[in-house]
């Protein structure tokens, strides 16, 4: 079965632009290195453009650990996107129809 996580960014003031154009470029790196994520997007609220949530669907619980290892998520999101937060909240799925 497949699991999904969701990701709310609450991004610092000012720093919106950095995080959507880093978030771009770590879309292209899980489409073009990880298989086992069948599904990466992010979204930003039209009423608060420092609020993103990120929706993504794996294969399953392992490929989502896998996702957290990965030297793309080391520089991005941990090294890029996670100082330019005031808070993080991450949720995981796993699916149960479908």
């Amino acid at each position: 079965m497949t699991s999904a996580l969701i990701a709310r960014y609450y991004v610092v003031p000012g720093n919106a632009p950095r995080v959507e154009e880093t978030l771009r470029k770590m879309a292209e790196r899980v489409k073009a290195d990880e298989p086992a994520c069948l599904l990466y997007n992010a979204n930003v609220d039209p009423e608060n453009e420092n609020l993103y949530c990120l929706y993504e669907v794996y294969e399953n619980e392992d490929a989502v650990a896998a996702h957290r290892e990965t030297p793309h998520f080391a520089e991005f999101i941990e090294g890029i996107i996670v100082p330019l937060l005031e808070k993080r909240e991450r949720e995981l799925y796993r699916q149960v129809i479908g």
